[in-house]
């Protein structure tokens, strides 16, 4: 099992995505790579705490390997925009991936490069080393299994998409 960290704006949103991805066997909403210890969703949401809303992924790399994932994670964000998803804006919002393993990186680039390669604005997703993570409490863990008609950027469409989706 690996995992990675994406932030994709609202994480009730990009956790329900990558729930329907066939290969990813658990996800964890929480905050990443900000500067306070054990924040609250509350401080996290003041946008003083330096912490984005992320997505732990923990997934079967033999089922959805890294560039599955990261290419699915750029259909569900708008790469070009910065501190913003759909309504949501501040830093907390901001999109990341988030890595554990320099392994990573080389197919963490390669994806990027396709991607930058397909866009006449600059990528604002920022890549870094995983610093920390704190998981969110009780209440926003798959807020929208609990919460059907809850809040969420993404269209319902890509809930779909990602049922769907295979490794090329």
């Amino acid at each position: 099992m690996k995992e990675i960290y994406l932030a994709g704006g609202c994480f009730w949103g990009t956790q329900h995505f990558f729930k329907q991805v066939q290969g990813v066997l658990q996800t964890e909403v929480g905050f990443a790579n900000g500067h306070t210890e054990h924040p609250t969703y509350e401080d996290v949401y003041t946008d003083t705490t330096g912490y984005a809303e992320t997505v732990r992924i923990c997934y079967d790399e033999h089922v959805a390997d890294l560039t599955f994932l990261l290419r699915l994670f750029f259909r569900a964000i708008d790469p070009t925009s910065l501190n913003r998803q759909g309504h949501d804006t501040g830093t907390r919002y901001r999109t990341g991936v988030y890595y554990t393993s320099p392994d990573d990186l080389p197919a963490i680039r390669r994806v990027f490069d396709e991607e930058q390669a397909r866009l006449s604005l600059p990528i604002a997703v920022e890549v870094e080393p995983l610093r920390c993570f704190f998981p969110a409490d009780e209440r926003h863990q798959d807020y929208l299994d609990k919460n059907p008609d809850g809040y969420c950027h993404l269209p319902l469409e890509l809930f779909a998409y990602a049922r769907q989706a295979r490794p090329s």
